[in-house]
């Protein structure tokens, strides 16, 4: 089984790159961030026809998650991330597919810091701690998937000395992201690469994609079930390519 996160940036404008990635990779279930489109504005029947199931929790202009499956029917256990009644951002969508629970999230950015956003980033992790610490000892195999907007540790940024002051970086935040780890969830890229320099999303100037100057801020955690059954982790560069 292959899964996948994909910050698609603006579902509707890179539709055509989106459909021309499944063909390719044909991954069996994955979770989309930044849908960027109101929940009327989803385009179903593209990817229904494109052989997937689909459900999604969209926002006019900002945020929005989806779950993609072609290995059968996606069966929806939540949207919107239990703790704050007054949250009304979509960025959190769960459901069971194919005997594996996955959750699809795109973490608060948090920036300017320090400022409101930061102090909202910080309050959606303690949630998320909160939340997915009655999913990590589940029998069933459970993955935790999407942007994250967190670099782990400097091995995870390109120049780590520039990004001290943003909060994608910041220690609070890096111990938030440990604390997920410390609860029994397992990062599948530094599972089988410790060591290796591996990005996920690179800046839209001076040639940031191109020099590999990038930022690994996109993750797959699995609880104890799901690692026993991790073959390969990595990157697929080819859409930003």
């Amino acid at each position: 089984m292959k899964i996948a996160t994909y910050n698609v940036n603006g579902i509707n404008g890179r539709l055509p790159v989106l459909l021309q990635w499944l063909a390719l990779a044909e991954p069996d279930i994955l979770v989309l961030q930044e849908l960027k489109a109101p929940q009327e504005k989803f385009p179903e029947k593209a990817i229904r026809d494109a052989g997937y199931d689909v459900i999604w929790h969209g926002q006019s202009r900002w945020n929005g998650v989806a779950m993609l499956s072609r290995i059968g029917e996606i069966h929806e256990t939540r949207r919107g991330l239990p703790g704050d009644p007054n949250d009304e951002q979509s960025r959190y969508i769960e459901a069971a597919v194919g005997g594996v629970l996955v959750a699809g999230l795109y973490l608060p950015n948090g920036n300017p810091r320090p400022g409101p956003k930061y102090d909202f980033k910080l309050r959606w992790f303690d949630r998320l701690h909160d939340h997915v610490a009655g999913l990590v000892g589940l029998d069933a195999p459970v993955v935790i998937a999407g942007d994250f907007n967190v670099m782990p540790t400097d091995l995870d940024v390109y120049a780590p000395e520039r990004w001290r002051d943003d909060a994608l970086f910041a220690p609070e935040v890096k111990a938030a992201y440990q604390r997920l780890l410390e609860q029994g969830w397992t990062d599948a890229i530094r599972h089988l690469h410790p060591d290796e320099t591996i990005y996920s999303f690179w800046k839209y100037w001076r040639r940031s994609f191109e020099r590999n100057a990038g930022l690994r801020i996109d993750h797959l955690l699995l609880n104890a079930p799901a690692t026993k059954r991790l073959k390969a982790a990595g990157v697929d560069t080819r859409p930003r390519g």
